[in-house]
C-alpha cells in the first residue's frame, strides 16, 4: 500500500486516534502500520477501503478530499473503535491541510475577496509553498509571515524556563522596562508610567491625547502554544528520525494543531512539515535528504523559541497568515523565462513557470497539488490558470502574457481572482530586452540579494568545464566571471532528465551558454541548474527538468576529460555540521558517546573558529548530561537543554556558511 493511495488525514484526527491507544497498542502502532502497508487497497468514490484480513475491512470516508474526523475511519474488526488498525491508517496517510479556525494573528491579506493563487491551491501542509519555490525559512514555507523576510538567529540558552513564562533563557529586563529578544540581539525599552514623575500626561490644555503606544505582548494561549511545539519538536530531536515513530509523530501533530488554534499558523505548518520530513526519513524515500530536515527542525524550533520575545513586526512574521495576502498590482506585461518541475518528499508535484516583467521584476504561476512524478512532468502541458489565456506552462516559458486586474503574493505568485484577465502575448529572448537585463545584473550583486532574502536565482554567462565529483554525484563545472562554479542537479528523481541534462552538457566543454540557476549556500560556488540555452541551437532554452537533451543535439566536440575541481583552504565547519545532522538521524544518545566528536573541537580551535568549538562542547555536554537520583539510578534527560544547543549550532552554521558563500562569490556581506 503506497501512502498516495490513502486520503489525507487532518492532523488532529491522528493525533486523537493515537492519544487514545492503549501504552500497549502505542508500543506496536509502529509495526501494525508496517503490516497495514502490505494490504490491498481500492477506492470507491470518497471512499477508500483497505483489506486488513479475509474478513475485515478498513474504511476511510473522505467526502471532501480529505479526512477531517475521527468517526470517519471505521473498522470491521472486534475491537473496534479502540483497535489499533484505525490509528495505524490515519499515521500511514498523508497529513492533510488543517483548516480549522485559527484564532487571532490571522487573514487572508489584503487581496481581492476570493482570491487565490494561480494554481488554486492555497496553503499546503507541508509547510513548504506550493509553487514549489525554494524555502528561505521565512516566506516560503506555505504560510504568509505579516512583516518582511528576515533571517532570524534565536537567542539560546542553557538554563532552564526563564520566570517569564518563556521556555528559552532570556536577560531579565530591570523594572518598569521591557527587554526585547529577537533575532540574537537584545533591546530594552522604557516605558514610563504616564502619571509618575516627568511622565506625559493624559490631557494638555482642553484635548484629549492618546496613551503611548505599548508593546504588544504575547497571549499566553500562544506562548502555551509554542512551548507545546518546542517540547514536541524537542523530543523528536530527543530521539532521533529513528527513533520518531507514530507516536512521537503524533505528539508533534498535536502541537501543530494546537497551534494553528491559538492562532500560529506559521509555526503550525513548520511543525507539519518536520512530521512529513520524518516520514520521508523513515520510509527510505529517494528524495530524503538529511540536510532539508534539519532545516525544517531548526526553523520549527526556532520560531517557537522566539516568540515568547518578539514584539511588533517581528510577532506579526512569527504568527503569520492562513493565506498568502495578495494584494492589487493592476496591469501587468510578462515575459517567459523558463518552466521547472515540482516534486516534493511531502506528495504534491506539479510545475511553475518564472516570468519576468519589463522591469526585471519575477513573478511566478504554478500548478502544484497532491500527486508522484507523472504529475510532475505532465503538469508543463496543462494550462495556465490565469484568466481566459490558453496557454500551457510550456508555451508560456517562451511566450508572454498581458495581465490586467493582476493580484501578486509578497513572494511574486500571481493570484487567479474573478477580476483577473490575462490574454497570450509575444515572448522575448533571454539575449534581448527585457530579459537580458537580468544577465547585465554582476553575480555578485545578483548572490548578496539572494542572501539578503530576495529570490534565489542567480542568471549567469558560463563556459562549460567537464564533470567534476561532488557531494551528491557528479557536478558540471563551468567558468563565470573568474569563478569556477559548480553547476548541479536539481532533482535527483529519474523521472525528471535534470542528471541526464547535466551529464550531457558535461561533454561540450567549452561551449559558452547562458543560464539560470538557484543558489546553493555554502563555502564555494555552487548553484543547481534550472535552464540554459542549447548548446548547438542559439536562440533556443531547454527547462532542463522538462526537456530532454538527446546526443543529437550536441555540437560535434570531442567529450572533455574530468575537470579537477579547484582546491582551496575550507574552514572545517563541517565539523559541526556533521554533529547537527548526526543529532537529527540519530537523537542525542549519538552524541553522548565519548568519543563522539571529542578531538574537533581542537581543530575547530586551532583555526579561530572558537565559538563553534564552544557550541560542540555544549552540544556534547546537554547530550552526555544525565545526572542520578539518591539511590543511584539515572533521571531523565533533559530535552530542552539539548534542543537548545543543537538550534544554537544549526543557527550558527547556517550563518557562518552564508558569511562564506558570499565571500566565495565576493559579494557584499
Amino acid at each position: 500500500m503506497s501512502p498516495d493511495l490513502l486520503p489525507p488525514v487532518a492532523p488532529d484526527v491522528t493525533a486523537g486516534l493515537v492519544e487514545a491507544l492503549s501504552p500497549r497498542l502505542r508500543k506496536r502502532l509502529d509495526a501494525g502500520i508496517a503490516k497495514l502497508a502490505t494490504r490491498p487497497v481500492t477506492r470507491e468514490g470518497d471512499t477508500v477501503r483497505i483489506a486488513v484480513d479475509d474478513d475485515t475491512d478498513l474504511e476511510l470516508h473522505a467526502p471532501g478530499g480529505s479526512v477531517t474526523s475521527a468517526d470517519a475511519i471505521r473498522c470491521g474488526c472486534l475491537l473496534a473503535p479502540d483497535c489499533l488498525h484505525r490509528a495505524a491508517a490515519a499515521s500511514a496517510a498523508p497529513i492533510a491541510e488543517d483548516t480549522e479556525n485559527t484564532g487571532t494573528g490571522t487573514g487572508t491579506g489584503t487581496g481581492s475577496p476570493g482570491d487565490t493563487p494561480a494554481d488554486g491551491s492555497g496553503t499546503t501542509a507541508d509547510g513548504s509553498a506550493p509553487d514549489g519555490t525554494p524555502h528561505d525559512g521565512t516566506s516560503h514555507d506555505g504560510i504568509a509571515p505579516t512583516g518582511p523576510p528576515t533571517a532570524g538567529t534565536p537567542t539560546v540558552g542553557t538554563s532552564g524556563d526563564s520566570p517569564d513564562g518563556a521556555f528559552g533563557s532570556a536577560p531579565a529586563a530591570p523594572d518598569g522596562d521591557t527587554s526585547v529578544t529577537a533575532h540574537g540581539r537584545t533591546r530594552t525599552r522604557t516605558r514610563t508610567p504616564l502619571d509618575a514623575p516627568g511622565g506625559p500626561s493624559r490631557r494638555q490644555g482642553n484635548a484629549e491625547t492618546a496613551p503611548p503606544p505599548v508593546p504588544e505582548t504575547v497571549p499566553p494561549g500562544q506562548l502555551d502554544a509554542a512551548r507545546a511545539v518546542f517540547d514536541a519538536a524537542a523530543a523528536v530531536l530527543e530521539a532521533g528520525t529513528d527513533g520518531s515513530g507514530a507516536v512521537v509523530q503524533a505528539a508533534l501533530l498535536r502541537a501543530a494543531h494546537t497551534a494553528r488554534l491559538a492562532g500560529l499558523p506559521r509555526i503550525a505548518a513548520s511543525a507539519v512539515s518536520v512530521v512529513n520530513g520524518i516520514r520521508a526519513a523513515r520510509t527510505a524515500d529517494p528524495a530524503h535528504r538529511l540536510a532539508a530536515l534539519a532545516e525544517a527542525l531548526r526553523t520549527v524550533l526556532g520560531m517557537a523559541h522566539r516568540l515568547p520575545f518578539a514584539t511588533g513586526a517581528d510577532l506579526a512574521e512569527l504568527r503569520g497568515t492562513v493565506r498568502m495576502p495578495y494584494t492589487p498590482d493592476g496591469s501587468l506585461r510578462l515575459y517567459g523565462l523558463f518552466s521547472e518541475p515540482v516534486l516534493t518528499t511531502t506528495g504534491y508535484a506539479g510545475a511553475v513557470t518564472w516570468t519576468a516583467d519589463a522591469e526585471g521584476r519575477l513573478y511566478t504561476v504554478s500548478d502544484v497539488a497532491p500527486g508522484g512524478p507523472g504529475r510532475a512532468t505532465g503538469a508543463a502541458d496543462r494550462t495556465v490558470r490565469i484568466g481566459d489565456t490558453a496557454l500551457t506552462h510550456r508555451e508560456l516559458s517562451r511566450a508572454g502574457l498581458a495581465v490586467s486586474g493582476a493580484t501578486v503574493s509578497p513572494t511574486g505568485r500571481l493570484g487567479a481572482g474573478a477580476g483577473v484577465r490575462a490574454v497570450r502575448a509575444s515572448g522575448a529572448e533571454w539575449t534581448a530586452e527585457p530579459l537580458d537585463r537580468l544577465w547585465t545584473v554582476p553575480v555578485a550583486e545578483q548572490v548578496a540579494r539572494a542572501l539578503g532574502g530576495g529570490h534565489d536565482l542567480l542568471f549567469l554567462d558560463v563556459t562549460l568545464g567537464g564533470a567534476v565529483r561532488g557531494s551528491t554525484g557528479d557536478d558540471l563545472l563551468a567558468e563565470c566571471d573568474g569563478l569556477a562554479v559548480r553547476l548541479a542537479t536539481a532533482h535527483d528523481d529519474p523521472a525528471l532528465p535534470y542528471r541526464d541534462n547535466l551529464r550531457l552538457l558535461s561533454a561540450v566543454g567549452g561551449a559558452r551558454l547562458r543560464v539560470v540557476a538557484r543558489l546553493v549556500p555554502g563555502p564555494f560556488p555552487r548553484a543547481l541548474l534550472l535552464a540554459a540555452g542549447h548548446p548547438s541551437s542559439p536562440g533556443t532554452r531547454l527547462d532542463l527538468g522538462l526537456d530532454r537533451l538527446q546526443h543529437a543535439d550536441l555540437p560535434a566536440a570531442p567529450a572533455p576529460a574530468a575537470a579537477e575541481a579547484p582546491q582551496a583552504d575550507e574552514a572545517p565547519l563541517h565539523l559541526l555540521r556533521r554533529r547537527v545532522h548526526q543529532a537529527v538521524s540519530g537523537g542525542r544518545r549519538v552524541l553522548a558517546f565519548p568519543d563522539s566528536g571529542a578531538g574537533d573541537g581542537g581543530r575547530l580551535r586551532s583555526v579561530g573558529l572558537v565559538t563553534a568549538a564552544d557550541l560542540l562542547d555544549e552540544l556534547r555536554s546537554a547530550a552526555a548530561d544525565r545526572s542520578r537520583d539518591a539511590f543511584g539510578r539515572l533521571l531523565p534527560a533533559d530535552p530542552g537543554r539539548f534542543a537548545r544547543a543543537w538550534l544554537a549550532s544549526a543557527v550558527y552554521t547556517d550563518e557562518v556558511e552564508r558569511a562564506l558563500c558570499a565571500a566565495a562569490w565576493g559579494a557584499p556581506h
